[in-house]
Protein backbone atom coordinates (compact mmCIF):
# COMPACT_ATOMS: atom_id res chain seq x y z
CA UNK A 1 0.00 0.00 0.00
CA UNK A 2 2.90 2.35 0.73
CA UNK A 3 4.41 1.77 -2.70
CA UNK A 4 1.03 2.34 -4.39
CA UNK A 5 0.66 5.60 -2.46
CA UNK A 6 4.11 6.89 -3.41
CA UNK A 7 3.94 5.69 -7.02
CA UNK A 8 0.40 6.99 -7.65
CA UNK A 9 1.16 10.41 -6.21
CA UNK A 10 4.46 10.62 -8.11
CA UNK A 11 2.56 9.90 -11.33
CA UNK A 12 0.24 12.82 -10.63
CA UNK A 13 3.17 15.15 -9.91
CA UNK A 14 4.88 14.01 -13.10
CA UNK A 15 1.78 14.45 -15.24
CA UNK A 16 0.92 17.90 -13.88
CA UNK A 17 4.44 19.28 -14.00
CA UNK A 18 5.26 18.02 -17.49
CA UNK A 19 1.99 18.70 -19.34
CA UNK A 20 1.25 22.37 -20.05
CA UNK A 21 -2.47 21.58 -20.46
CA UNK A 22 -2.57 20.82 -16.74
CA UNK A 23 -1.04 24.11 -15.58
CA UNK A 24 -4.30 25.32 -14.03
CA UNK A 25 -5.14 26.13 -10.39
CA UNK A 26 -7.00 22.86 -9.84
CA UNK A 27 -4.07 20.72 -10.94
CA UNK A 28 -1.58 22.97 -9.14
CA UNK A 29 -3.41 22.20 -5.90
CA UNK A 30 -3.66 18.48 -6.77
CA UNK A 31 0.08 18.40 -7.38
CA UNK A 32 0.71 19.94 -3.95
CA UNK A 33 -1.74 17.50 -2.35
CA UNK A 34 0.12 14.60 -3.93
CA UNK A 35 3.43 15.87 -2.58
CA UNK A 36 1.95 16.27 0.89
CA UNK A 37 0.43 12.77 0.77
CA UNK A 38 3.83 11.29 -0.06
CA UNK A 39 5.45 13.18 2.82
CA UNK A 40 2.58 12.41 5.21
CA UNK A 41 2.74 8.69 4.58
CA UNK A 42 6.54 8.66 4.67
CA UNK A 43 6.62 10.04 8.21
CA UNK A 44 5.22 6.88 9.80
CA UNK A 45 5.02 3.95 7.41
CA UNK A 46 8.76 3.25 6.89
CA UNK A 47 9.34 3.09 10.67
CA UNK A 48 6.23 0.94 11.04
CA UNK A 49 7.48 -1.48 8.35
CA UNK A 50 10.89 -1.72 10.00
CA UNK A 51 9.23 -2.39 13.36
CA UNK A 52 7.09 -5.13 11.84
CA UNK A 53 10.01 -6.79 10.05
CA UNK A 54 12.45 -6.65 12.97
CA UNK A 55 9.84 -7.17 15.72
CA UNK A 56 11.49 -4.21 17.48
CA UNK A 57 8.93 -1.63 18.56
CA UNK A 58 11.42 0.68 20.27
CA UNK A 59 11.73 4.29 19.15
CA UNK A 60 13.96 6.94 20.67
CA UNK A 61 12.43 9.98 22.31
CA UNK A 62 14.01 12.25 19.69
CA UNK A 63 12.74 10.01 16.87
CA UNK A 64 9.25 9.98 18.36
CA UNK A 65 9.09 13.76 18.72
CA UNK A 66 10.41 14.24 15.18
CA UNK A 67 7.90 11.77 13.79
CA UNK A 68 5.01 13.41 15.65
CA UNK A 69 6.10 16.87 14.47
CA UNK A 70 6.15 15.91 10.79
CA UNK A 71 3.02 13.78 11.11
CA UNK A 72 1.01 16.70 12.50
CA UNK A 73 2.61 19.14 10.08
CA UNK A 74 1.64 17.15 6.98
CA UNK A 75 -1.78 16.18 8.40
CA UNK A 76 -2.59 19.85 8.96
CA UNK A 77 -1.25 20.76 5.54
CA UNK A 78 -3.41 18.05 3.99
CA UNK A 79 -6.52 19.54 5.60
CA UNK A 80 -5.57 23.07 4.52
CA UNK A 81 -4.97 22.00 0.92
CA UNK A 82 -8.30 20.18 0.80
CA UNK A 83 -9.94 23.40 2.01
CA UNK A 84 -8.16 25.43 -0.67
CA UNK A 85 -9.24 22.89 -3.30
CA UNK A 86 -12.83 23.21 -2.11
CA UNK A 87 -12.60 26.99 -2.48
CA UNK A 88 -11.16 26.57 -5.99
CA UNK A 89 -14.07 24.37 -7.03
CA UNK A 90 -16.54 26.80 -5.39
CA UNK A 91 -15.18 29.65 -7.51
CA UNK A 92 -15.18 27.49 -10.65
CA UNK A 93 -18.81 26.47 -10.16
CA UNK A 94 -20.37 29.62 -8.71
CA UNK A 95 -18.36 32.23 -10.64
CA UNK A 96 -17.28 30.52 -13.87
CA UNK A 97 -16.92 33.73 -15.88
CA UNK A 98 -14.67 35.31 -13.25
CA UNK A 99 -12.71 32.13 -12.47
CA UNK A 100 -9.50 33.06 -14.28
CA UNK A 101 -9.54 36.54 -12.76
CA UNK A 102 -10.20 35.33 -9.20
CA UNK A 103 -7.93 32.27 -9.26
CA UNK A 104 -4.89 33.99 -10.74
CA UNK A 105 -1.37 32.56 -10.24
CA UNK A 106 -0.62 35.05 -7.46
CA UNK A 107 -3.66 33.97 -5.41
CA UNK A 108 -2.95 30.28 -6.02
CA UNK A 109 0.61 30.72 -4.78
CA UNK A 110 -0.62 32.68 -1.76
CA UNK A 111 -3.18 30.00 -0.87
CA UNK A 112 -0.56 27.27 -1.04
CA UNK A 113 1.88 29.38 0.99
CA UNK A 114 -0.77 29.97 3.66
CA UNK A 115 -1.52 26.23 3.70
CA UNK A 116 2.17 25.39 4.13
CA UNK A 117 2.68 28.02 6.85
CA UNK A 118 -0.26 26.88 8.89
CA UNK A 119 3.34 23.79 9.33
CA UNK A 120 4.16 25.00 12.44
CA UNK A 121 1.00 26.79 13.99
CA UNK A 122 -1.15 23.66 13.78
CA UNK A 123 1.61 21.61 15.36
CA UNK A 124 1.90 23.89 18.38
CA UNK A 125 -1.86 24.31 18.79
CA UNK A 126 -2.43 20.57 18.56
CA UNK A 127 0.40 19.82 20.95
CA UNK A 128 -0.99 22.34 23.42
CA UNK A 129 -4.43 20.75 23.10
CA UNK A 130 -3.02 17.31 23.85
CA UNK A 131 -1.27 18.52 26.99
CA UNK A 132 -4.30 20.44 28.25
CA UNK A 133 -6.87 17.72 27.59
CA UNK A 134 -7.37 14.68 29.75
CA UNK A 135 -6.23 11.32 28.45
CA UNK A 136 -9.14 9.08 27.51
CA UNK A 137 -8.75 5.33 27.49
CA UNK A 138 -9.37 3.58 24.18
CA UNK A 139 -9.07 0.06 22.90
CA UNK A 140 -5.54 -0.53 21.59
CA UNK A 141 -6.71 -2.52 18.56
CA UNK A 142 -9.17 0.15 17.46
CA UNK A 143 -6.44 2.83 17.70
CA UNK A 144 -4.16 0.76 15.46
CA UNK A 145 -6.88 0.23 12.85
CA UNK A 146 -7.79 3.93 12.91
CA UNK A 147 -4.13 4.92 12.58
CA UNK A 148 -3.55 2.65 9.58
CA UNK A 149 -6.73 3.88 7.89
CA UNK A 150 -5.73 7.52 8.34
CA UNK A 151 -2.01 7.25 7.58
CA UNK A 152 -1.96 4.65 4.81
CA UNK A 153 -5.34 4.01 3.21
CA UNK A 154 -6.52 7.61 2.73
CA UNK A 155 -3.31 8.88 1.07
CA UNK A 156 -3.29 5.75 -1.11
CA UNK A 157 -6.84 6.43 -2.34
CA UNK A 158 -6.37 10.19 -2.94
CA UNK A 159 -4.68 9.75 -6.35
CA UNK A 160 -7.51 7.51 -7.52
CA UNK A 161 -10.27 9.71 -6.13
CA UNK A 162 -8.94 13.11 -7.18
CA UNK A 163 -6.84 12.53 -10.23
CA UNK A 164 -6.35 9.17 -11.89
CA UNK A 165 -10.06 8.95 -12.75
CA UNK A 166 -9.78 12.37 -14.40
CA UNK A 167 -9.52 12.32 -18.21
CA UNK A 168 -7.13 15.31 -18.23
CA UNK A 169 -4.67 13.53 -15.91
CA UNK A 170 -4.99 10.34 -17.96
CA UNK A 171 -4.27 12.36 -21.12
CA UNK A 172 -1.29 14.01 -19.45
CA UNK A 173 0.12 10.63 -18.41
CA UNK A 174 -0.38 9.28 -21.91
CA UNK A 175 1.51 12.25 -23.35
CA UNK A 176 4.31 11.86 -20.81
CA UNK A 177 4.78 8.16 -21.53
CA UNK A 178 4.06 8.39 -25.27
CA UNK A 179 1.06 6.06 -25.08
CA UNK A 180 -1.03 8.15 -27.49
CA UNK A 181 0.90 6.78 -30.43
CA UNK A 182 0.10 3.26 -29.29
CA UNK A 183 -3.66 3.90 -28.98
CA UNK A 184 -4.01 5.33 -32.50
CA UNK A 185 -5.37 3.01 -35.18
CA UNK A 186 -2.75 1.39 -37.34
CA UNK A 187 -3.36 1.73 -41.06
CA UNK A 188 -1.54 -0.76 -43.17
CA UNK A 189 -0.76 0.08 -46.75
CA UNK A 190 -1.34 -3.21 -48.51
CA UNK A 191 -0.45 -3.57 -52.15
CA UNK A 192 -3.01 -5.15 -54.35
CA UNK A 193 -2.01 -8.72 -55.10
CA UNK A 194 -2.46 -9.93 -58.68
Amino acid sequence: MYLITVFGNLLIILAVSSDSHLHTPMYFFLCNLSLVDICFTSTTVPKMLVSILTQNKVITYRGCITQIYFFLLFAGLDVCLLTVMAYDRFVAICHPLHYTVIMNPWLCGLLVLVSWSMFVSLFYCTGLGVYLSSAATHNSQSRVVASVMYTVVTPMLNPFIYSLRNKDIKGGLKRVFGVEAINRPIILGLNKCL
